[in-house]
C-alpha cells in the first residue's frame, strides 16, 4: 500500500509492468510542487471519476447539438454556476424571537 499521504490522490501513469504501475503525483513541499514517482500495485489504483463525468458530458452535449441543429435552434451548452436562492419573508408573529444568554460557569470543588 502507498503511504497515507498518497491515498485519494490523482496522478498520471508513466510506467506499466505485469503487477504494478508507476504513477507521477505532484506533492506540495513548502512553497513548491515536487513531482513524486510512486510504484503501486494494480489493486490500489482506480480510474478517476472526473474523467468519466467529462466524457459523459461531451457525449450528451454532442447529442443536444445534433438535435438543435436538426430543429434549427440554438442550445446553450455552457455550464452555469448555481443561482442565488429565492428571497423569503420570516414572520415574527409565528416565530417568537429567542433571547440567547451564556450558560453560567459552575465551579466544582
Amino acid at each position: 500500500m502507498p503511504h497515507k499521504y498518497y491515498h485519494g490522490k490523482t496522478g498520471i501513469i508513466f510506467n506499466v509492468t505485469k503487477s504494478s504501475v508507476g504513477v507521477i503525483i505532484n506533492k506540495v513541499v513548502g512553497n513548491r510542487y515536487i513531482e513524486k514517482r510512486v510504484n503501486l500495485r494494480v489493486e490500489h489504483v482506480k480510474h478517476s471519476a472526473c474523467r468519466q463525468e467529462f466524457l459523459n458530458r461531451v457525449k450528451t452535449n454532442a447529442a443536444k447539438k445534433r438535435e438543435a441543429k436538426a430543429n434549427g435552434e440554438y442550445v446553450n451548452l455552457k455550464r452555469a454556476a448555481a443561482k442565488p436562492r429565492d428571497a423569503r419573508v420570516v414572520a415574527a408573529s409565528e416565530n417568537v424571537p429567542q433571547t440567547l444568554a451564556p450558560v453560567a460557569y459552575e465551579t466544582f470543588i
